[in-house]
């Protein structure tokens, strides 16, 4: 019940269904439960009204999918520190849906992954039961469509793809979509459904990685890469702009990619591009770091005792998720090097991580009182104009500052 599991929820529940939430967080559950909401794009007083009218509900008790027709499967699929797949989230679900699985029921699985997965590790353990798939039981992959924060696309308008084991599985979870999505696409299976999801963001890491890229080549010969990036995106065709940053952040962009490049070893091949990108993407906390270093040896600082304060740590604008975001990369290099650190960010009060504990501090006193104030996440809350007066020196890695051009500001 994350970022995938309770807006899902909360649609299907917005259009009269009974909707059961399972999660193994009690507080998550309790939250759900008290009609409170703690994702920001699902208001606490839509949670607050289905609970009400008894259409949403949340349990961390298994037992319950005995009593459900259908199951949707959001749970993480992080990497390992090999950068190995961990499918362990999926298969302890797929293993307490075997237990209760019964006729007529439909599985469909949105945590990405990579292809082959739903028939190779949840279909074997729900055959176990005897019952057939696609005549007693439905097994579909759908992949979760999920950007936090974006006030356009949302669970409804996004167009939702489906493939199943069958195709009665197919026809089924396409049913099942059409009672809450605006636009439902079937594919002929589960893993052209599992490869939509992997090309979609590994079209996202190759493209921000190349911007990245572009990003240290105009260091290095002393050209301002927003602005060629800026004039490049004139051009009415033939060009999508993505832009430079301090790191890929989330749970997809920085992930999925490695889930594609396992499988193509897997199957004897080799996935350079992604694999490339993955390491430019990786190395841009480094360059902000030397970005960083730069600009105070040149106000004869060393990092070393050197206040630095963040502003913003949360992976992307104007959301409270914090999951792969760059900023912990750049306050672990910061503290490694010995710098004393600070941070504000709207939507992250507080910040626990290897040992450093922070919680967010005000804006502008802290600008002011810093050697260096680092942009790592530009929330549209933060008042720029105010920051940029009363700061020493700041390093921008988003363009936040483009409309402030004076020398105690540096750009990636």
């Amino acid at each position: 019940m994350g970022y995938v599991g309770l807006p899902l929820a909360a649609e299907f529940a917005r259009n009269g269904f009974r909707v059961t939430g399972i999660d193994l967080d009690p507080r998550k559950v309790a939250e759900i439960s008290a009609g409170k909401s703690y994702i920001a794009d699902v208001p606490t007083e839509e949670i607050a009204g289905l609970v009400r009218q008894s259409l949403l509900r949340a349990s961390t008790d298994y037992a319950l999918l005995a009593e459900l027709d259908t199951v949707n499967i959001c749970v993480p699929t992080p990497l390992r520190k090999t950068k190995d797949p961990d499918l362990s989230y999926i298969v302890s679900a797929a293993d307490q849906i075997q237990k209760y699985l019964h006729p007529g029921m439909l599985v469909i699985l949105e945590s990405t992954t990579y292809p082959g997965t739903t028939e190779e590790f949840i279909l074997p353990r729900l055959a176990e039961t005897g019952l057939k798939v696609g005549q007693d039981f439905f097994l579909c992959f759908s992949p979760e469509r999920v950007d936090p924060g974006n006030p356009q696309f949302n669970t409804r308008n996004i167009p939702k793809i489906v493939g199943g084991v069958t195709p009665a599985c197919t026809e089924l979870g396409s049913l099942f979509y059409q009672q809450a999505m605006e636009k439902v696409i079937s594919v002929s299976s589960t893993k052209v459904a599992e490869m939509v999801k992997l090309l979609e963001n590994t079209f996202r890491s190759i493209n921000i990685g190349l911007a990245n890229e572009m990003a240290l080549l105009c260091d290095r010969m002393k050209i301002d890469v927003w602005e060629v990036i800026e004039a490049a995106a004139t051009k009415p065709f033939g060009f999508m702009p993505f832009y430079p940053g301090p790191g890929l952040g989330g749970h997809c962009i920085p992930v999925d990619p490695y889930y594609l490049s396992w499988k193509a070893k897997m199957a004897g091949a080799e996935a350079r591009f992604i694999e490339l990108a993955g390491q430019i993407n990786g190395a841009m906390p480094h360059f902000v770091v030397s970005k960083i270093q730069g600009a105070l040896n040149n106000r004869a600082k060393s990092v070393k005792g050197s206040r630095i304060h963040m502003l913003g740590i949360a992976y992307k604008r104007d959301i409270n998720d914090v999951r792969e975001s760059p900023a912990l990369d750049v306050l672990a290099l910061l503290e490694g090097l010995g710098a004393r650190l600070s941070y504000s960010d709207p939507y992250v009060p507080r910040l626990q991580m290897d040992g450093l504990e922070l919680e967010s501090q005000p804006v502008l006193p802290s600008c002011q009182n810093a050697d260096c104030v680092v942009l790592i996440t530009d929330h549209s809350a933060f008042d720029y104009a105010a920051i940029a007066t009363h700061s020493k020196l700041i390093v921008d890695t988003r363009n936040a500052f483009r409309a402030h051009r004076t020398e105690n500001i540096v750009r990636i």
